[in-house]
């Protein structure tokens, strides 16, 4: 069957300028700023590796964070990074469309790598747009007449219509990098036609969208059973009639709208016991867990994650799968006693033995930390991308890619 779009092996990049758009969006420090957690760098290296090895000039723009957050920074770290990780230089211009980085590009020689500035240091970056505006956007206007190929290998940001990343695929013939084409093949692969039992596990702080989710892997037959964590757990407690403290309310004020209360209240009423809730939660009490039954809510602190009942209950539904699925952990796994219920489901879901997918920074970052990354069937970089992925909705990016194979093939 024909691919639907150009993948790296597609086109002879020798001496030629090539503008590579990963996701290398990692955690920081909060006090130190610095990364602390490089998987996104590492799982880029191949395609990296792959053009300097065809002797290509590789032009990289990523991003980290967005302007006003705490972690926008500089790209210092990422290069520094990437070389040690490929054990050749990596060049760094901190500017992505100024004169700097124009003559920088031009510099360049054959098998030779350069990392641009923070593209969303640039407004128009992530104006709101289709790919069609983006092309006329000032970073496609002043980098596109510079290259000859255009690959993106960006799957955690290809849920985003944004400049960098749909903008430059009208006008020059672009791939996708080989971390991208494998996450498409395998997540086809894995949940086209899941292994039975199949439970998806959804966690983290996003809860405006997990009921579409929910509603989407349940109805299609994707998964057999869901199970809430975190603050998403909490959001569908309080959805269930459970008072979860004003503490844990707090935490929630801003996803926590009537209309998603009331998504939940349907998901809960149209899925029953295939949706499966804490029974416990564990709260931090004089410098300790301490597990709270659901019946003893609410407590003057906040749930930090669940309980050890919960933990032991969704173990054992876990490690009985053959299609396990988490997306977000159980609580702050930063603190001290509160990653247990994190690292209990995931040790459950590689010791199934069945096919176990992370996705999303925070979840990867988790499984890193526990020594379990390597265990998994698949490791997604997608959080964003991933969901959308699952919910069946269309990629821009891909789409994007779409039409720059027909364009380009005509």
């Amino acid at each position: 069957m024909e691919k639907e779009f150009n993948t790296l092996g597609d086109f002879d990049y020798r001496d030629k300028t090539v503008l590579l758009r990963v996701d290398i969006n990692c955690p920081l420090d909060k006090n130190t700023l610095r990364i602390v957690n490089d998987a996104r760098i590492r799982r880029i290296v191949p395609t990296v590796r792959e053009l300097v090895g065809k002797r290509a000039k590789v032009v990289m723009l990523a991003h980290q964070s967005r302007k006003g957050g705490w972690d926008f920074i500089p790209l210092e770290q990422h290069a520094a990074l990437l070389s040690k990780h490929l054990g050749i230089p990596v060049e760094y211009v901190d500017d992505v469309i100024g004169d700097d980085a124009v003559r920088a590009i031009k510099g360049l020689d054959p098998g030779s790598i350069l990392l641009l500035g923070n593209v969303r240091g640039i407004d128009s970056e992530t104006a709101k747009g289709d790919m069609m505006m983006h092309s006329e956007g000032e970073i496609v206007r002043t980098l596109a007449p510079l290259a000859d190929y255009y690959v993106c290998d960006a799957f955690g940001a290809a849920h985003r219509a944004q400049c960098s990343l749909v903008g430059f695929e009208p006008l020059v013939p672009s791939a996708s990098g080989r971390l991208m084409a494998k996450e498409i093949y395998a997540l086809n692969a894995i949940f086209g036609n899941p292994r039975r039992p199949s439970v998806f596990i959804l966690g983290g702080a996003k809860f405006g969208d997990v009921s579409e989710m929910i509603d989407r892997v349940l109805g299609s037959g994707m998964a057999d059973t869901v199970i809430l964590v975190g603050l998403v757990g909490n959001a569908y407690l309080l959805a269930r009639g459970v008072d979860i403290g004003e503490a844990s309310m707090k935490v929630l004020q801003d996803e926590l709208t009537p209309e998603n209360l009331q998504a939940a209240k349907d998901i809960l009423s149209r899925y029953g016991q295939k949706v499966l809730l804490p029974v416990d939660v564990a709260v931090e009490r004089d410098g300790r867990r301490v597990s709270v039954n659901i019946g003893d809510l609410p407590t003057e602190e906040p749930a930090l994650d669940i309980g050890d009942a919960s933990a032991e209950k969704f173990r054992k539904v876990i490690v009985s799968s053959k299609t396990s699925f988490m997306s977000g952990p159980s609580g702050m796994i930063e603190k001290e006693g509160f990653e247990v219920g994190t690292r209990i489901m995931m040790t459950a879901m590689v010791d199934s033995g069945g096919q176990s997918v992370i996705g999303g920074g925070h979840t990867g970052g988790a499984a890193e930390r526990f020594d379990l990354a390597d265990r998994f069937s698949y490791v997604s970089t997608g959080g964003g991308a991933l969901e959308t992925f699952l919910l069946g909705k269309p990629l821009p990016v891909i789409e994007a890619l779409k039409h720059s194979k027909k364009r380009f093939s005509q």
